[in-house]
């Protein structure tokens, strides 16, 4: 299964604003050669973080109201959302590291999230 899901204007509100726990959206064009080399990026990320982070992506030109509802002037763009809420914003490619380290800190692993239970696990 796809761990990057494409959806459409009609599914926004559906699959990323109401989702549970943290989203990736990638507002993306196919003619956008930024957004082709942020594409393996987002893969790599969708895998490691495949089961506690929800990522999708969004073609502007098929979704011009979200674009512009959302403020998206340049492509790549990348929404960080929880709740609904925008945490983070990227414009262009991120430097890979940081952007995992920004999905780490939306995400904690569960030892991370619970670092009494992490001890206790460990023996610390």
């Amino acid at each position: 299964m796809k761990q990057i899901r494409e959806i459409t204007e009609d599914q926004f509100d559906r699959e990323a604003r109401q989702a549970v726990g943290p989203v990736v959206v990638d507002f993306y064009a196919p003619w956008c050669g930024p957004c082709r080399m942020l594409a393996p990026i987002l893969e790599k990320l969708a895998a490691e973080f495949d089961g506690r982070v929800n990522f999708f992506k969004v073609n502007v030109d098929h979704a011009p109201r979200l674009a512009t509802q959302y403020g998206i002037r340049g492509v790549p763009t990348l929404l960080l959302l929880r709740s609904g809420l925008i945490l983070d914003e990227f414009v262009g490619v991120p430097d890979p590291q940081m952007l995992r380290n920004r999905i780490e800190q939306m995400a904690p692993t569960e030892s991370a999230a619970n670092p009494t239970r992490a001890r206790a696990e460990t023996g610390g």
